[in-house]
């Protein structure tokens, strides 16, 4: 069965940083459908061409701040459940938890470092355009710090937390398996777990691995 090539718009003001993610995401087998510098453009981009997933730089013009992020919300806001993956030079944590807040998955939060490993960069971004989330392994470890008080993840076991560390990441349970050094069969058990101890039912709508993830920012 053929894959569809990844359909993408590109959000970011340096000229140079915006071409080499469009060369990059076109070595790779995507298709750039648009590239835009400032936060309204891209809003109009995704509206107008409805991509597979887009790549969003957090501050862009005029301010410099947070400019990309609210495009990115707004964004999903017009388009619902449009994916977005958002790049940005430190971690933000308000950043990742605002992104997330709507529970619609399809989201990715990445320091700019990560893009120099080609397959990471694009793993992640293929993740998001299925409906999962990337975050940043730096924004899941400042997380789980602010996080470990709430109840419900009080009731984890440390496994079940690294568990669900890896999922907030983004990882596939094969993926959490390597990274843990356990059995697919076991991290499987771990995340039945990780659901019933979050209260978070079998449900035809609710897409339980996001949910799980947001319980876990506290989103």
């Amino acid at each position: 069965m053929d894959v569809q090539p990844l359909r993408v718009i590109i959000a970011e003001d340096s000229a140079l940083i915006r071409e080499g993610l469009a060369r990059l995401i076109v070595d790779s087998g995507g298709i750039v459908v648009a590239k835009v510098g400032d936060g309204p453009s891209f809003v109009e981009a995704v509206v107008a061409h409805r991509p597979d997933v887009s790549v969003v730089d957090v501050r862009m013009p005029p301010t410099q701040r947070d400019e990309g992020l609210r495009a990115a919300i707004e964004a999903r806001r017009r388009v619902p459940g449009t994916p977005v993956l958002v790049l940005s030079q430190y971690v933000e944590r308000q950043y990742a938890t605002e992104l997330l807040a709507d529970g619609g998955g399809g989201v990715g939060y990445l320091l700019k470092d990560r893009v120099a490993d080609i397959r990471e960069f694009m793993d992640a971004l293929r993740r998001v355009a299925a409906g999962g989330t990337a975050l940043d392994p730096e924004v899941v470890a400042q997380l789980m710090v602010r996080r470990q008080r709430d109840d419900r993840l009080d009731a984890l076991t440390p496994r079940e937390r690294e568990v669900l560390g890896g999922m907030a990441e983004g990882r596939t349970n094969m993926g959490i398996a390597a990274a843990l050094g356990i059995s697919e069969g076991a991290t499987e058990k771990h995340i039945s777990n990780i659901f019933g101890k979050l209260e978070l039912p079998d449900s035809e709508n609710d897409h339980r691995r996001v949910l799980a993830v947001l319980a876990y920012l506290g989103t």
